[in-house]
């Protein structure tokens, strides 16, 4: 794992934002197509402002959200509206998107359409998760219905995931997707998730899944 800290927000958001675009550059001089996988929440989002308003290739980019919560795309809480909203707007409109999302009611009936479309884009190019203080990334929470299932060696492209801490059910790339990434970025910030962070290196991937993807990853933080 590599650290960098900054000392304000701003600094980290355009940095990152910079970091991000030279991995997606350097991927598109030795690719035809790349991938793009981003976290939903509020915390990326002005990283994605200043990405969409930069000079890419994004017609030949595809983004996808790392896990989506199961509700519609006009609902408050999809990361596929968030990444619309900030950062497929601008240059970056011509970047396609993959979602994690189908209209039926619960996400195991429409699991393995979506693993299909996802198919074609792995492994992953360019990779930008969070982490929350709980020590998740993407939907791997600790305790969820289905954690040892997604942290296997051998997980399919995607689950299905339920925990208390979720909320909705949830769809979530596996372990395996996520660390097989060809760039991999972490983006946190507060001194809570420092510490946790701090304390994911003493614990076993079932109690810090965080811990699944640190391997190869720049860590990116400020307070």
């Amino acid at each position: 794992m590599k650290f960098q800290a900054y000392p304000d927000r701003d600094m980290l958001m355009f940095a990152l934002a910079d970091q991000l675009a030279s991995d997606l550059t350097m991927a598109l001089r030795q690719n035809e197509r790349v991938s793009f996988s981003v976290p939903g929440g509020t915390t990326p989002g002005p990283v994605f402002d200043t990405l969409s308003g930069l000079a890419l290739e994004w017609d030949r980019v595809t983004v996808f959200p790392n896990d989506e919560r199961w509700v519609p795309e006009d609902h408050p809480r999809s990361n596929a509206r968030l990444i619309r909203e900030r950062l497929l707007r601008g240059r970056a409109q011509k970047a396609g998107l993959v979602p994690l999302y189908a209209d039926t009611p619960e996400p195991e009936a429409a699991l393995e359409r979506l693993a299909t479309a996802l198919s074609p884009h792995l492994p992953i190019s360019v990779l930008l998760l969070g982490m929350g203080s709980d020590m998740h990334t993407a939907s791997l929470f600790p305790r969820a219905d289905r954690l040892a299932e997604a942290l296997a060696p051998d997980a399919p492209i995607l689950l299905p995931i339920r925990s208390a801490a979720a909320g909705e059910p949830r769809v979530t790339l596996t372990a395996r997707v996520l660390a097989d990434a060809m760039a991999i970025h972490i983006l946190i910030t507060g001194a809570e998730k420092r510490a946790a962070l701090e304390r994911a290196a003493t614990l076993p991937t079932e109690d810090a899944p965080i811990r699944a993807v640190l391997a190869n990853a720049t860590v990116h933080w400020t307070e």
